[in-house]
């Protein structure tokens, strides 16, 4: 699977707001704030971008269903499921 960004491009320092009780049980158990931060925002970034392209897609996902509805599958001969 590739990326959906550029892993190995510079870190860029940010300002970040958070709830001090859970900054403060992060840092209790040692947690990677920003590693965290990173993996999350990254998999929120790839859900973005996954709508985005099914958005940018429908009518031709659209039009492919309606074609299978009509003409079924190519392999429903061989299928053994």
């Amino acid at each position: 699977m590739s990326a959906i960004y550029n892993e190995n491009a510079i870190k860029k320092a940010t300002n970040v707001t958070i709830n001090s009780d859970l900054l403060q049980k992060a840092k209790a158990y040692k947690i990677n704030i920003s590693k965290n931060f990173e993996a999350y925002l990254a998999e929120v970034v790839r859900k973005r971008e996954e709508q985005r392209w099914l958005e940018e897609n429908k009518e031709a996902i659209d039009k492919q269903n309606e074609r299978i509805e009509k003409y079924g599958c190519f392999s429903d001969g061989i299928r053994r499921f």
